[in-house]
């Protein structure tokens, strides 16, 4: 089932003012979705910390450097050869160890869909470079999950500043338990929200 639920965004927009607010300024949100699996991963590691623009332009060098976008072939690389792809020393060293973990068979990113939350978290979060943000976009994006809350997310959290009294890291989490069993469509709200503020949907789609 999708994230964007015409029977959840009832629910939710009937019992929180700030959701029938955007959706009755900006619509709906997209149903933003991406494939499992390793190219995503890798992906949403690039997005860490810098725009979807400048992350998928890098994403395209290193994807039209390589003959295929696999974990052998990230590790055959050399530091000059990604450098010259515009990945950076930190996101190297990322990507080589979500690579390694994934060669290793200490993460099978086909099996986690049969997993919980916790044990998907607990095996993502066990590699280099992966923290709770890069898991709960992945869990959202690609496993589709419910009710995911990425407290570490600017656009959020700025969001939830602009449209709600709840200013401090502790009132936007307990702002956000309200919107339970449906937090993952509520986030998606929240970026519609930002982004149509920004003229910049076209910017955010998640399936590049």
């Amino acid at each position: 089932m999708n994230i964007v639920n015409p029977r959840h965004i009832k629910q939710l927009t009937n019992t929180n003012k700030i959701f029938a607010f955007i959706n009755e300024k900006y619509g709906t949100p997209p149903n933003w979705t991406r494939p499992q699996g390793f190219i995503s991963l890798s992906k949403i590691i690039l997005e860490q910390q810098v725009s979807l623009a400048s992350a998928n332009a890098h994403f395209i060098k290193l994807n039209n450097y390589l003959t295929e976008f696999t974990p052998t072939n990230i590790l055959k690389l050399t530091d000059d050869e990604l450098r010259s792809c515009q990945i950076s020393k930190q996101k190297t060293r990322y990507l080589r160890a979500l690579s390694t973990a994934i060669l290793n068979g200490d993460v099978d990113l086909e099996k986690l869909p049969k997993l919980n939350k916790t044990e998907i978290r607990k095996q993502l979060t066990s590699i280099k470079g992966i923290g709770d943000w890069t898991s709960d976009i992945y869990l959202m994006f690609c496993l589709q999950s419910k009710d995911i809350f990425p407290i570490g997310d600017i656009a959020v959290v700025n969001t939830i500043k602009e449209l709600t009294d709840a200013k401090t890291k502790e009132e936007i989490i307990l702002c956000a338990e309200k919107w339970k069993p449906y937090r993952s469509l509520a986030v998606y709200f929240l970026w519609h929200y930002y982004l149509n503020k920004r003229n910049r949907s076209l910017e955010y789609n998640m399936k590049q």
